[in-house]
């Protein structure tokens, strides 16, 4: 069998983090089994589907590096097909036009209601001679559903799972207007498109079992089903926006990198012994369903910071002061000079241990490119003494006269602060204040190596006077 598998979201709003999770299963599971991943915008819903929220979801798929192995298929292009089948299971028997008024949907609704059953449809339709119908309705048509028995599925997360067909009733197939509805068109589509295995969330299993009477309707083997439990919340409810919830893009823009998301939802639900960080390759080579949980997952902020900071660890230098250099032009409105830009570049290698996320090390390199006089923190002037920052004047004429390497650097701030009977921290603190504005910082020799001559005995000048 050729794996083929597909994610298929709907463009009515963003691509949040349960929906990423989905599609880099599915990736992965196509990847595994030397398979094809598959790309399906199910568009059916006009009066909510966008074309910004359609692109939104490619960029987001782009950007977790999860790129679809033929062009994405677009479910709304696709009506005349699910007519086609609907129309060609009413020629099997196996569905049938309903003339149902709105005024006796309405009843039946009510009747549900105060019974306090679950709404029905009661298939009064089901074997009735359309001539029959009454004047000026437009016939839905429905599924001919089987009344005994029980509906089977055997789910590769689930186990087996099962519902008396006496609970489901007969589906619309294609409604008045002729569209399709949501429940037929994914069994066409998928059908048509060759699925092999629906790996989804677990809130569609109830859907499953209308689907699977599709297929068997339409004498088609059915595709293997997965049901993926959810991502909940910190405490435990269902994940949304009061718990961070937000578009996937909207973790680019948080500076999370593309790799460590991949990489935290991986093992948010997924298992395998105590692997953690694990890079794309080796992600292919050990993932498989059996090691899916059954058990909801809960989101964690702080462990998916933890993540980023490994990955933002082990990043190349120069893709990382790159991002940087974007970020500070983008986020706080300062012009990078190609001087800055270098500076970056050159502390990126201990900038970078020090930060969680791009934003953070953004933050962290401000100090590089602004001009002195430079914005300070509460902490950092109280470290400018007029003691402090006499030792400070007389220090730059001694870092002056080195060859402003690292190494250079801090046997001169050492020698210094030896003769002036000071412990080291004594001489630096202050001297990063002057440097950077802040009293945190990468090693102060390295911040020095990084800004050059120029630059540091400039910043030392504007605050000594």
């Amino acid at each position: 069998m050729t794996i083929r598998v597909r994610f298929a979201p709907s463009p009515t709003g963003m691509l949040h983090i349960g929906g990423a999770r989905t599609a880099l299963f599915n990736f992965l599971f196509a990847r595994r089994h030397g398979g094809r991943f598959l790309l399906r915008v199910e568009d059916t819903d006009r009066d909510r589907s966008t074309t910004e929220a359609t692109q939104v979801i490619l960029d987001a798929l782009d950007w977790l590096g999860l790129t679809p192995d033929e062009p994405p298929v677009f479910q709304s292009t696709r009506y005349a097909r699910h007519r086609e089948v609907a129309e060609q299971m009413l020629a099997a028997g196996t569905a049938y036009r309903c003339f149902c008024t709105r005024e006796e949907l309405a009843e039946m609704r009510a009747a549900a209601e105060a019974e306090k059953k679950p709404f029905r449809y009661d298939g009064r339709w089901r074997d009735r001679d359309p001539a029959e119908a009454p004047p000026g309705v437009d016939p839905v048509i429905r599924l001919k559903a089987p009344r005994g028995g029980e509906t089977v599925v055997r789910d590769l997360v689930q186990g087996e799972v099962r519902v008396a067909n006496a609970e489901l009733d007969d589906m619309i197939l294609l409604r008045s207007d002729g569209t399709p509805t949501y429940l037929h068109a994914v069994v066409v589509d998928d059908h048509d498109m060759a699925i092999s295995h629906v790996i989804r969330g677990d809130d569609h299993l109830t859907n499953t079992f209308r689907q699977a009477q599709i297929y068997d309707a339409m004498g088609w083997a059915r595709p293997d089903f997965a049901h993926i439990p959810l991502i909940h919340g910190p405490d435990g409810a269902k994940l949304s926006k009061r718990h961070g919830a937000v578009s996937v893009l909207q973790f680019r823009e948080d500076g999370y990198l593309p790799e460590a998301l991949c990489n935290y939802l991986l093992r948010l639900g997924w298992g395998h012994g105590d692997a953690e960080i694990l890079s794309r390759d080796e992600q292919i080579a050990l993932f498989d369903l059996d090691g899916v949980g059954r058990a909801a997952s809960r989101m964690d902020y702080a462990k998916l910071l933890h993540v980023d900071a490994v990955w933002l660890r082990a990043a190349e230098d120069e893709r990382l002061a790159a991002d940087v250099v974007g970020r500070i032009a983008r986020d706080h409105g300062l012009a990078v000079s190609t001087g800055a830009a270098g500076r970056i570049a050159a502390i990126m290698p201990t900038l970078k241990e020090r930060a969680r996320t791009l934003a953070e090390l953004a933050e962290s390199a401000l100090f590089l490119v602004r001009e002195p006089p430079l914005p300070m923190t509460e902490k950092a002037l109280l470290l400018l003494t007029d003691e402090a920052k006499a030792d400070l004047a007389a220090l730059a004429a001694e870092l002056n006269a080195t060859d402003f390497s690292a190494e250079a650097l801090h046997a001169a701030m050492a020698g210094f602060a030896t003769a002036k009977g000071k412990k080291l921290g004594e001489v630096a603190q202050p001297l990063r204040a002057a440097l950077t504005g802040s009293t945190t910082s990468p090693p102060i020799d390295a911040v020095m190596a990084s800004l050059g001559r120029n630059a540091t005995i400039a910043r030392i000048e504007a605050v000594t006077g």
